[in-house]
């Protein structure tokens, strides 16, 4: 019987590895799942990194861009530039008074008149009749004193031979005394009518020009109206004053006998010189400023009561003032305001007190000083902790109201501060 072994020779062998063929096929497979995971984690990363680019543009592009300067200080001697306003020297409003018609006026707007000189003349038939009345009064008053004092002097003569009592002899005095006031008063209400028959003529108060006239031939003119128009004004021009309120920042600097130019719209490049005369010595509550007064003198009748004019003040600078760009200014509901930044790029919209207007310029007194950077023509959606980056200024040209340069809110020149 065959043993165990030469069985296990004589058993048939079959051989269990796969064909060739099919090894390739599964490698292919895994080879691409492993393509495709790598495809699908490559879009993953590469969808990430663009939405982060994205995301870091747009909040970069979400921060505005700023130019900014230092404020420069103020010094040496500057010109305060004030609104005036020009009055004639002297002005007088002619009124009537006295009650009656105008018969004829003399003078127009424009005509230069002497003191004295007839303006018009004003038909008062009522007074006249009046008058008429009270000299015929008057007479009678003064018929009847003459016969008090004949019968005055009887009776004291009469008392000293006793032929009258004294009291008989008193009641004549008194009654001679009371005649005599009679008559006074008669003289004084002729005098009274008088004047008014002299106010039918209306004459100029002083010489100088009829700045207006409210009157015409056969006009009903009542005196002591006080809501009528005057009928005539007349204005003394050869010298005129000009009102100007000083803020009261620089009342201290203005004194009397300063020497100030003067210039109108309506005479472009002249110049006309004024005096500061006098001032108010009172600072206005209301709005804060000093009344002073000014005097020119007018020979060409240039300077037009009533007319606009700028004042220019020779005066200093306040001490510790600034001056910024008007384009700096930010105006907001509670107030008038710089926008200034710091070092991580963060803004402050710090009130500031205007000190001098010069239109392009601006001297600021409080608020800002030449250690800030402000910021100039900031975008009006801008506000306290807004972030700003710095515009970077072109080598060799300085920022706007900085001086040799400008510097960031790093204190880097020319770099950029990015919150």
């Amino acid at each position: 019987m065959p043993d165990a072994d030469t069985q296990e020779q004589d058993a048939p062998h079959f051989d269990t590895a796969p064909p060739p063929a099919s090894r390739t096929l599964r490698i292919a497979a895994i080879l691409g799942v492993v393509l495709l995971l790598a495809l699908a984690i490559f879009g993953i990363l590469s969808r990430r990194h663009h939405e982060q680019s994205l995301r870091e543009t747009t909040d970069t592009a979400a921060v505005p861009i700023v130019s900014v300067f230092h404020p420069k200080p103020t010094t040496g001697t500057s010109q305060l530039i004030l609104p005036g306003n020009v009055q004639a020297y002297s002005s007088a409003a002619v009124n009537a008074r006295t009650n009656g018609y105008v018969r004829q006026w003399y003078a127009d707007i424009g005509s230069r008149v002497a003191a004295g000189q007839l303006l018009a003349v004003i038909d008062a038939p009522e007074v006249e009749q009046q008058l008429a009345q009270a000299k015929a009064d008057l007479q009678t008053v003064k018929a009847n004193q003459d016969l008090a004092q004949v019968t005055a002097t009887r009776w004291i003569a009469l008392q000293k031979q006793d032929a009258v009592s004294q009291q008989e002899t008193d009641e004549r005095v008194g009654d001679l005394a009371a005649r005599k006031a009679a008559t006074n008063a008669s003289a004084a209400n002729v005098r009274r009518l008088q004047a008014l028959i002299g106010f039918t003529r209306i004459t100029a108060p002083f010489t100088g020009i009829v700045t207006s006239r409210a009157t015409q031939i056969g006009q009903l003119v009542t005196s002591g109206n006080a809501s009528a128009q005057p009928l005539f004004t007349v204005s003394d021009i050869r010298r005129v004053r000009i009102y100007v309120r000083v803020p009261q920042l620089y009342s201290a600097q203005v004194r009397p006998g300063m020497t100030v130019d003067l210039s109108l719209p309506e005479y472009a490049g002249r110049t006309f010189k004024a005096t500061l005369t006098r001032t108010a010595e009172a600072v206005d509550q209301a709005s804060g400023t000093e009344l002073v007064e000014l005097q020119a003198p007018n020979p060409d009748g240039a300077l037009k009561p009533g007319a606009y004019a700028q004042a220019h003040f020779p005066i200093a600078g306040a001490s510790n003032s600034v001056t910024i760009p008007a384009s700096a200014l930010v105006f907001r509901g509670d107030g008038t305001g710089v926008a200034v930044v710091d070092g991580r790029g963060r803004v402050t919209l710090k009130p500031v007190t205007i000190g001098v207007d010069r239109g392009s310029t601006l001297e600021i007194t409080a608020g800002l000083t030449t250690r800030d950077t402000a910021i100039d023509s900031p975008p009006d959606s801008l506000a306290t902790g807004d972030h700003v980056r710095v515009q970077r200024q072109p080598p060799g040209k300085p920022g706007p109201g900085s001086q040799g340069g400008d510097a960031d809110a790093g204190g880097k020149k020319g770099g950029d501060a990015e919150g």
